[in-house]
This record gives structure tokens, sequence and C-alpha cells, in this order.
């Protein structure tokens, strides 16, 4: 067994540099880690989940609603997540729209494994530019999610990606990885 943890899991809202964090975390990382993002779920789903009922929607607004075939779906995808982590280390970019209840799915799907639980911050503002400059998000997502995704979760560390550069806070994310006590 490998000492560290098996699993970094990066939360944060839309548009707040989970992606960008994530590709300099694993050029940092010793040994081989593997990205994986809910949007690569999301990309995954078949054309029109929007309109499966208890699907994923995608509101005008930017928000997001979920409902129960989301959430088998999403079950299925971390259990599989878990399953890649008990061989090669993962690095996981998600963001906790149902709060608590979305990290307690993954301590539940990622049971037995060394996980670095990481918050990546950014600033409404900051979130919402990058959004406009990606123009390829619903406008309003990165505010909604800004601060929602951070409300009653528990952190192991947590950068800024508002105030730091990819690299800079991946550094921090990598000492902390360095650093880490084998369980």
């Amino acid at each position: 067994m490998r000492s560290g943890p098996h699993v970094i899991v990066l939360n944060g809202g839309s548009s707040s540099g989970k992606s960008a964090l994530s590709a300099a975390l694993v050029d940092l990382l010793p040994g081989t880690w593997l990205r994986l993002s809910v949007d690569t779920l999301i990309d995954a789903l078949p054309p029109g989940f929007d309109r499966v009922e208890g699907g994923l929607v995608l509101r005008p607004d930017g928000t997001v609603g979920t409902g129960p075939e989301w959430r088998r779906v999403e079950h299925a995808w971390m259990g599989g997540v878990a399953t890649i982590a008990r061989e090669v280390p993962v690095v996981v970019e998600d963001g906790f729209l149902s709060g608590p209840a979305a990290q307690d799915r993954w301590r539940g799907a990622l049971e037995g494994l060394d996980v670095l639980w990481v918050g990546v911050r950014c600033d409404p503002e900051v979130a919402e530019a990058r959004e406009r400059a990606r123009g390829d998000r619903v406008v309003g997502m990165a505010r909604a999610q800004a601060l929602a995704v951070h409300e009653g979760i528990y952190y192991d560390l947590e950068v800024d990606t508002a105030r730091s550069s990819p690299r800079g806070a991946a550094a921090l994310v990598a000492e902390q990885v360095r650093g880490a006590p084998t369980k």
C-alpha cells in the first residue's frame, strides 16, 4: 500500500480553477496520478439527459438541478473512481452542489482510502470573469457556486486560486501530500 493519500478531492465552484490546479498538481506529484472530473461524467452522459426525469438540469440562471437518476449515475461513477484509486492515485475535481451530502457520498465511496480534502476557493467576481472568458458555461453558474459549494464542508487544506497561480496552489497541495502521514 502506498503512503500518503490515494485520492485528492478538489471541491470548488464552476470556473474556480480546479482543472488548472489539477493539471499543475499531477505534474508536481511523484508517480502517476490520474485526473478525473465531474465534467468527465457530465460529458459522458447521453444527449438529452437534462430531459430525463430526475437527471441533471443546467438552468438558464446558472443553478443546477439534480434528482434520483443523476444520483444513481453519480453513485456508480464515485464507486468507479474508488476502484481506480485502489490501484492508481487520483485527483478528483468536483463541485459539492448538495453541500455536506455530496461530501458524505464521496466519503462513503472512498471508504478505506486515504483522502486529502482540498477546498478550491475563488472570489465570485474572478470566477464570473473566467466563466465569461471561457464561453462554454451558463452565465451565472460561477457566481452561484463560488461560495455555496463550500458551506458546511470539511477540508484538510484550502487554496485561493484568485490569489495564486495554478502552479502556486498546486505546490501547496503537493507539500501537504508529501507531509501527509500514512494511514
